[in-house]
């Protein structure tokens, strides 16, 4: 059932999102506003009814910790293949380090 509730909840996200992304430009910002935002809201609503107030927000900590080690791991695919000049599979594999190490060390620093 709880899949059910996220298709839905997803969906209507990804669809008020999808709209917001049709009104800004560029429209590279619709794929931006359409997938993880909504999968994230659903999720968190359903943590919330579920589990509770307290659950939920160490599901939005871990979410946030989680977009930090993205951000940190994009940044260094993109030096890699600019700057080193390494394709795209070994800056990706390469930069996968930087992802596990921030992720693992931002988990120790929030306890």
């Amino acid at each position: 059932m709880d899949y059910a509730w996220r298709f839905l909840i997803g969906g209507a996200v990804v669809s008020c999102f999808a709209l917001l992304g049709d009104l800004l430009r560029p429209k590279s910002f619709a794929g931006l506003f359409g997938a993880a935002p909504s999968v994230a809201i659903a999720t968190l609503g359903l943590a919330f009814w579920k589990h509770g107030g307290d659950y939920a927000a160490t599901e939005a900590r871990s979410m946030i910790l989680g977009a930090v080690a993205l951000a940190a791991y994009s940044f260094i695919v993109c030096q890699l293949l600019m700057r080193a000049d390494l394709s795209a599979s070994k800056s990706t594999v390469s930069a996968l380090v930087v992802w596990i190490a921030v992720a693992v060390g931002l988990k120790q620093l929030a306890g």
